[in-house]
């Protein structure tokens, strides 16, 4: 990954894009586009396109979201403490203490933090208990007056935690799926500027509201109508402490991008991606998905008459906290394993393009 590309991903990561409010990220990911390809667009949805013509108007159509979860101000108590509902799934346990950034309509950001009762002032039996994000609250340290005056329901909020490179390991929230949404615009990038043979037109799509029912995805594929759909995001790592490999499989970081398989899959979608894993000495490992993966590949496969559907995920630590994990070679080889796919002389006879 060269130095732009990186400087591209850390300023993504740092934009807040909660399902519903991902217009900014989209903004800096179609900038981004716009510099290798003159045919970047938004829909009405708020996804964003960009294509690369190939010698056919059949389309492979590659998406990662751009959304991440987040938080909505639903209530400002008289005394201006914050409380709020989840913006997709969060695991309540981790929110007391963490640092939020809170973005208004005027275009503030104010920075608050997320209160809970001491455990001191709690009951022996209120201690037993899982924490419930109603009986939590933020906090942004001013006056009721500065409070009332300045947030408003309806604003949004993400945990205040910024990207950070440990050697070959990135660190940041929203991983689940900027990462996704990055490894789809290099691919085109690359496709574009190495001057790559493509037999379909590539479209890169930034995918809005997949954390609240994979939403974007569906409404661009329909728009797009691509031959091939393949969906790039996260997927669970499971080489850390308390996960189950015999129910999630065994998926560890730096050990290749996952390529799953099952009936969201297309059988030959997936023979595709290993063949051409195996030709280009890329590393790869593989995760069964025995029904729809609660991924943009499910929207994708079940659009208009059917979409030949695959998926490649990065490993992914924590996923659904402040500090998702991921290994940077793990992304590099997922851009050049769906690269190498779409250049493929054997798409052309499997799906006679």
């Amino acid at each position: 990954m060269d130095n732009s590309s990186k400087k591209f991903l850390e300023n993504l990561l740092r934009i807040a894009s909660p399902s519903g409010f991902e217009q900014e990220a989209v903004e800096l990911w179609k900038n981004e586009a716009k510099i290798f390809t003159q045919s970047v667009q938004s829909d009405i949805h708020g996804n964003a396109i960009a294509k690369v013509v190939g010698r056919t108007d059949k389309i492979i159509m590659l998406a990662g979201h751009i959304d991440e979860i987040g938080f909505m101000v639903s209530y400002i108590d008289p005394e201006g403490y914050l409380y709020f509902n989840p913006i997709g799934g969060w695991d309540a346990q981790i929110l007391p203490g963490q640092r939020v950034k809170i973005y208004t309509k005027d275009g503030q950001i104010i920075k608050g933090v997320i209160g809970r009762a001491p455990i001191h002032c709690l009951s022996s039996e209120a201690r037993k208990q899982p924490v419930r994000i109603e009986d939590l609250w933020v906090d942004i340290g001013q006056s009721k007056e500065y409070v009332h005056k300045n947030i408003s329901v309806g604003d949004y909020a993400v945990i205040d935690y910024e990207p950070e490179f440990w050697g070959d390991v990135l660190v940041s929230r929203g991983l689940d799926d900027k990462i996704g949404a990055f490894v789809a615009l290099e691919v085109l990038k690359r496709v574009k500027i190495f001057q790559h043979s493509t037999d379909a037109t590539i479209c890169a799509v930034a995918t809005v509201q997949e954390e609240i029912g994979l939403r974007g995805a569906r409404t661009a594929a329909y728009h797009l109508n691509p031959l091939i759909g393949i969906a790039v995001d996260v997927t669970f790592s499971t080489d850390c402490p308390q996960t189950d490999k015999r129910k999630i499989g065994d998926m560890e970081l730096g050990k290749g991008p996952v390529i799953s398989v099952g009936p969201n899959i297309n059988t030959q979608i997936y023979n595709l991606l290993v063949e051409t894993a195996k030709e280009v000495n890329i590393p790869y490992q593989v995760e069964a998905a025995p029904g729809g993966t609660g991924t943009d590949a499910n929207a994708i496969q079940l659009t208009r008459s059917g979409v030949a559907t695959g998926l490649v995920s990065i490993p992914n630590r924590y996923m659904h906290s402040p500090c998702e994990m991921v290994n940077i070679h793990d992304v590099e080889n997922a851009i050049k394993l769906i690269t190498a796919f779409c250049a493929s002389k054997k798409i052309r006879k499997t799906f006679n393009l």
